[in-house]
């Protein structure tokens, strides 16, 4: 996603800036109620990666993963989730 297609329906949002891994300055958008982290840009590079947390997004579905970022840190497991057995909802 490109800086400019996110449009916000409601509410508003806190920034926080911070100095990224590669020097650049990342606006931390976060929703202004409850703390939840929205989006993250880089405001002098409007066509640099615009980073949105797909789980605050209705149309989620809609959002194909196109690159996986901070691969580095990862767990090792987190490269195999398909081999753990899956529930449709949590018991209990």
């Amino acid at each position: 996603m490109r800086d400019g297609q996110f449009e916000l329906t409601r509410g508003s949002l806190k920034i926080f800036e911070a100095i990224a891994e590669s020097g650049r300055r990342r606006c931390l958008s976060f929703c202004g109620n409850c703390g939840t982290r929205i989006y993250a840009q880089t405001p002098e590079q409007p066509d640099a990666f615009f980073g949105l947390r797909v789980g605050t997004v209705r149309q989620r579905q809609l959002l194909a993963p196109r690159q996986q970022v901070w691969c580095r840190s990862a767990q090792d497991w987190a490269f195999d989730l398909l081999a753990i057995p899956r529930k449709e909802h949590q018991d209990g």
